[in-house]
């Protein structure tokens, strides 16, 4: 699966992918990307069909690492357009890219 910059990611977004977070609640609540959708891994594989098929997916998480599982579970479930965020939401957070700060 294509890593992409946090840069790249919101120039995705921006063109209408759709980011989605697979933090916990908590995780997402300290702070997350601006517009993120929240799809928690511990509920992904009950929820993924909530994803659109036909948008670009950019995968998000802390890191990196479970966006990175995620995704390819995505692809294996027959999603054609996901990436995933390299470096995750720290890195996006530290490229100051919009980002919500505590619970909103």
């Amino acid at each position: 699966m294509e890593d992409v910059t946090p840069q790249e990611g919101l120039r995705r977004v921006q063109q209408g992918a759709l980011l989605v977070d697979v933090r916990e609640q908590n995780e997402f609540d300290e702070v997350h990307a601006e517009g993120a959708q929240l799809i928690p891994l511990s509920e992904f594989e009950a929820r993924y069909a909530e994803l659109p098929k036909d948008r670009e997916l950019v995968m998000i998480c802390r890191s990196g690492a479970r966006s990175a599982r995620a995704g390819e579970f995505l692809k294996a479930q027959g999603y054609g357009q996901v990436v995933n965020l390299a470096g995750g939401t720290m890195a996006w957070v530290q490229d100051g890219l919009p980002s919500v700060q505590g619970q909103n």
